[in-house]
């Protein structure tokens, strides 16, 4: 079944900077590449005291948000209704108002801004506005006074930003990245948010400068949708968000930050070789854990 229809039926060169950490409660990878990796270096130094203490499974649910419990499917008619019940209560509405920005609405009504700025604004005022600081377009020096929570994804007195916020049925987090500043680098310059949604994991990659660490990708943890800049000139270059959406391995990316139709369609004629592609006709789309795409999939939402 064609991913569009699922959905509306369930209604630079590598950072050697500092990383981010991984949070206990963030979502996990059920089995991490980096992780086995990073495993078999300390095998070599030393076997004998890892094999004395070897690796606990991670589990494969994000830990954190207590609407990620899988509704029961029961066989009578009744049964059936309460699990269309369950499933509404997951339902998470994404729409893509333009450039780096998205509306996420979560089922309990909170709403989010990402790369929240000057320029493109939906029509309401978020409980939530994310931004970056890689260029004007990515923030705002004013936000609107309604904005309960404003989190910058770099730290304005020149340290590294942490936010982790609770709210409601969202839990947001922020795993910090470098950013290209002339010849130099601003290290912990800008983030990567990441929002727990009704158990769903969306992660919005920002500005992205550079390719993502072992830390980086431990630290983001699983994540089911990717919000991914594919313009490959003033962030990444192609092969290096292709590479970068690999390692990832999220079963649903959404292209943002392009500049003209030639410039998505070369980022789709390249990921698109090995990844489903599919175009919505509208900029929302509602989103659900148990309806993500099994293979993965780049959904195109139109604007940009």
């Amino acid at each position: 079944m064609p991913v569009l229809r699922r959905f509306a039926r369930a209604a630079a060169p590598p950072s050697t900077g500092r990383a981010g950490r991984a949070d206990p409660g963030s979502c996990p990878r059920g089995r991490s590449a980096w992780r086995g990796l990073r495993l078999g270096a300390i095998g070599l130094l030393g076997g004998m005291l890892l094999a004395a203490a070897p690796a606990q499974a991670q589990p494969e649910k994000c830990p954190r948000m207590v609407a990620d419990r899988a509704p029961v499917r029961l066989a009578a008619l009744d049964g059936a209704l309460r699990f269309a019940e369950a499933a509404a209560d997951r339902m998470v509405r994404l729409t893509f108002v333009g450039h780096a920005s998205f509306l996420i609405e979560s089922p309990a009504g909170v709403t989010i801004v990402t790369d929240y700025n000057d320029y493109v604004r939906p029509p309401l005022v978020p409980r939530v506005a994310t931004m970056n600081y890689a260029h004007d377009t990515h923030y705002t020096e004013a936000p609107d006074p309604a904005v309960e929570y404003v989190l910058r994804g770099w730290d304005p007195q020149g340290g590294t930003a942490r936010h982790e916020l609770t709210l409601d049925d969202v839990w947001i987090r922020n795993v910090p990245t470098n950013i290209r500043r002339g010849a130099g680098t601003d290290y912990d310059g800008n983030s990567i948010f990441v929002f727990e949604v009704a158990g769903l994991c969306i992660a919005h990659l920002g500005h992205l400068h550079h390719l993502l660490t072992p830390d980086h990708l431990e630290a983001l943890g699983r994540i089911d949708v990717v919000l991914a800049p594919v313009d490959g000139s003033y962030t990444l270059d192609i092969e290096g968000m292709v590479e970068t959406l690999k390692a990832i391995n999220a079963p649903l990316v959404i292209p943002m930050h392009y500049f003209s139709a030639w410039g998505l369609e070369r980022f789709l004629g390249r990921l698109g070789r090995e990844w489903q592609v599919e175009r919505a006709s509208a900029p929302t789309v509602t989103l659900a854990r148990e309806t993500l795409p099994r293979s993965p999939t780049i959904l195109v939402l139109p604007g940009r």
